[in-house]
């Protein structure tokens, strides 16, 4: 879905006109709410991921401030409110990890698409922690409050439905859309950001964005060039592109794994827990999420699952997908890592693996005890 200044409906031809016939500056913005970012957030990533390896420009947003507030999005109750000191182990770690994943995903991205004539562009890492800083309430009030509309605020989805909550939701939460659409103007102003990427439950916080602009321009305008709607120059559109939220045959979130996030540092969820996780998605799901979670051309995915069929016992294409996945994420060593592990646990035949492969496979894992020379007797 997208959307431009002066226009109320979707525009996504216009979006791929454009995207077609020059580069632009995208951005996709992630909070840090944990010390790492679980698989929830990875559709978002690999869409960045698609428009970097074609020769737009990204942006990754950290959100240091946002995630100071917290998003009622998706939620009945409040947010706990983290610690400055628990924000900034997260920023760190989040920070760490979204320029690890590009540099593993681009990797992975070169040897699936070769013949690529575009230059892969790797993301451009921000905080918005830096134009809120020094942002007074005043500020604040003056140059965002002044252009926001509180019935349009209240008939968001993130709103109206905790309005109708017993909880209700704080004002503190209430102004979260606000915070997020100051980022896009942000990013559109000082780099000529286009397009904003999100789940599809964040729509309302990325109309927020494009309203914002589109009023902020209009209050800038001379009387002669207030209505933007005509004047609007076709490089001035801006726009927003949400992706479905995932999940399961069972209506739960897709990412979580007997209740818990499955995270994308391997020091919260092993390698081989990653690998697993993707082994044990239903026949149902698997041709989807090989559509949506890897780079392979869509001729090897019909091959996979057409060799699928033949013996579905044999999870021809689950294991395709976990290692692809795998690969994007951790690295080529990670695969080679999870697969000996699966073989050790799962295989009668263990001949083709090394002592020291076991050892490798294991090296991070709780399941290997390791014994002093003087316990082996036990």
């Amino acid at each position: 879905r997208s959307k431009q200044p002066g226009s109320r409906g979707s525009d996504y031809q216009n979006l791929e006109k454009i995207c077609t016939e020059q580069p632009i500056t995208v951005y996709c913005g992630v909070d840090p709410s944990a010390r790492s970012l679980h698989i929830g957030n990875l559709l978002p990533l690999i869409t960045l991921l698609h428009f970097g390896i074609r020769g737009h420009r990204p942006i990754a947003l950290i959100g240091g401030a946002t995630g100071s507030i917290g998003d009622p999005g998706g939620r009945a109750t409040e947010r706990k409110l983290l610690s400055q000191e628990e924000l900034a182990v997260n920023e760190e770690g989040i920070t760490r990890q979204v320029h690890r994943f590009f540099k593993t995903a681009t990797a992975y991205a070169e040897e699936r698409r070769p013949q690529s004539t575009s230059e892969a562009q790797s993301p451009t890492v921000v905080n918005n922690i830096t134009w809120f800083r020094e942002m007074g309430m005043l500020e604040f009030l003056r140059t965002v409050g002044k252009h926001a509309k509180v019935n349009t605020m209240l008939s968001r989805d993130s709103v109206s439905s905790r309005l109708n909550a017993s909880q209700g939701i704080s004002f503190t939460e209430f102004t979260y859309q606000l915070l997020q659409a100051h980022d896009f103007y942000t990013l559109n102003k000082e780099y000529g950001c286009r397009l904003q990427l999100g789940g599809s439950d964040q729509w309302g916080n990325i109309v927020a964005g494009i309203d914002m602009i589109q009023r902020r321009r209009t209050a800038a305008s001379s009387p002669e060039t207030v209505n933007q709607a005509e004047n609007a120059k076709p490089e001035d559109e801006v726009f927003g592109l949400t992706i479905p939220l995932l999940t399961t045959p069972s209506g739960e979130k897709f990412g979580k794994s007997a209740g818990n996030a499955v995270w994308l540092d391997s020091e919260m969820t092993s390698v081989y827990d990653f690998y697993q996780y993707f082994i044990r998605q239903p026949d149902t799901m698997v041709q989807q999420l090989l559509s949506m979670f890897t780079l392979l051309p869509q001729e090897k995915i019909d091959a996979t699952m057409t060799e699928h069929e033949v013996d579905p016992s044999k999870r021809v294409a689950q294991r395709t997908l976990a290692r692809e996945v795998t690969e994007l994420v951790h690295g080529r060593d990670a695969v080679r890592q999870a697969e000996a592990v699966t073989s050790v646990l799962f295989d009668s035949d263990v001949g083709h693996l090394t002592s020291g492969d076991v050892v490798a496979a294991f090296a991070r894992d709780p399941r290997l005890v390791r014994l002093s020379s003087s316990e082996e007797g036990i």
